[in-house]
């Protein structure tokens, strides 16, 4: 799983992607700094079921501090986006080519305004037309990888008797789309069996779904320390309105605290709306981190990065953490460590979809399963809940 880090340039895009994975990029005040996509692992976080069961886990493909599972995610920072990017502006082919394969998007705003459409300095520019702007370059994008030879495209499929759905999905594969993606945004607007019958208004509103079904957004209203109360909650108020989670971030905090965590000055968990000093800090440095605690910790709770990172992963994509074991009882694998993996599944999911995920050959042999919970049998048709635990019972090969 992959989520993009986006927006137009100079408001604190690539700040964001090194406070959330602590990968070294070139972070300027001009436009443009990222021009090559920047890849790195951040974390969602969630509380550990270690944490009501009494046990210390050894964990294997995730990590583990304080009763907290910090779950790795895919994070890559693309190029700066301006206005006609679909038409190859700015570096626009770069920045859509960059976030084909993107499961969810972080739009970075600059929430106070300060930066006009082009990513230059500016007395005021409203955020929300940011919003909207991002919006429409991704929808026309879509909408012209689809427009081109739409009518060839949409004869062929009603001559040759083809699945729409598939059709359509297969010629959108390249920034994954899913053929149940497709049915989902075609039953949102309604759209006919014969694409022939399609308009362009209703292709292009097709896209629109499309669009929020399989690149949905979250705003990080950045730079949030520097801006109004009032300013941060008409953002929060005009997102909510357009069906987007805003959420008010301070990427430089964010980025500063990990720092001083990892140089051993504080213990700060992301996420936490404090943190402790662990050595002598000098004056310069004490004055930093006092400011933060102030402007940004104390008045919005966090810096907002982490929270960014984990309601794109449990909200917008509504996944799930599960751990499978091989033992029911000691809760380990063959090795004997405890609750080892945790995989993210759909809300939704069984147990033979957390087999597949497993592997291959689980998921076509699944027989059964059991809740390491309650030591109950489950069958296939079982939705998985947060944080359960469960043993994969297969026939034998």
């Amino acid at each position: 799983m992959e989520i993009g880090v986006v927006g137009k340039p100079n408001v604190g895009k690539s700040t964001f992607f090194a406070a959330a994975t602590l990968v070294d990029v070139q972070i300027a005040n001009y436009p443009f700094t990222t021009i090559e996509a920047n890849i790195g692992v951040s974390y969602a976080t969630a509380e550990h079921p270690c944490k009501e069961l009494n046990c210390k886990p050894n964990p294997q493909n995730y990590q583990y501090k304080n009763g907290i599972a910090l779950i790795p995610i895919k994070m890559i920072d693309v190029a700066g986006l301006v206005p006609g990017a679909h038409e190859g502006r700015g570096l626009g082919n770069k920045f859509l080519d960059n976030l084909r394969m993107a499961s969810a998007l972080i739009h970075v705003v600059d929430a106070t305004g300060r930066t006009d459409a082009e990513g230059q300095p500016t007395d005021y520019h409203d955020p929300v037309e940011d919003i909207e702007f991002l919006e429409r370059e991704i929808d026309y994008w879509v909408y012209g990888i689809l427009r081109k030879n739409w009518e060839k495209f949409a004869k062929r499929i009603k001559m040759q008797g083809l699945k729409l759905s598939k059709a359509i999905a297969d010629q959108l594969a390249g920034i994954g789309v899913s053929e149940d993606d497709v049915l989902d945004a075609m039953h949102r607007v309604n759209l006919s069996d014969d694409p022939t019958k399609w308009s362009e208004e209703e292709l292009f509103n097709f896209v629109q779904e499309l669009r929020k079904i399989n690149k949905p957004i979250i705003i990080a209203a950045n730079k949030a320390d520097a801006a109004s109360d009032e300013e941060i909650k008409r953002l929060i108020w005009e997102g909510k309105k357009r069906g987007y989670i805003v959420v008010p971030t301070s990427a430089v905090a964010e980025l500063t605290l990990r720092k001083a965590a990892k140089a051993g000055y504080i213990d700060y968990i992301p996420g936490s709306g404090d943190f402790r000093v662990l050595k002598p800090l000098n004056k310069k440095q004490k004055h930093g981190l006092e400011l933060i605690r102030e402007k940004v910790l104390n008045r919005f709770g966090s810096t907002g990065v982490q929270e960014i990172i984990n309601k794109a992963v449990f909200d917008l994509l509504k996944l799930i953490p599960v751990y499978p074991v091989e033992d029911e009882h000691k809760l380990t694998d063959q090795f004997g460590n405890v609750l080892p993996h945790v995989f993210l599944m759909k809300k939704g999911s069984t147990p033979r979809d957390l087999a597949f995920k497993v592997h291959t050959d689980l998921g076509r042999t699944f027989l059964y399963a059991i809740n390491a919970k309650t030591h109950r049998r489950v069958g296939e048709d079982y939705e998985l809940q947060c944080n359960d635990i469960i043993k994969i019972v297969a026939t034998a090969r």
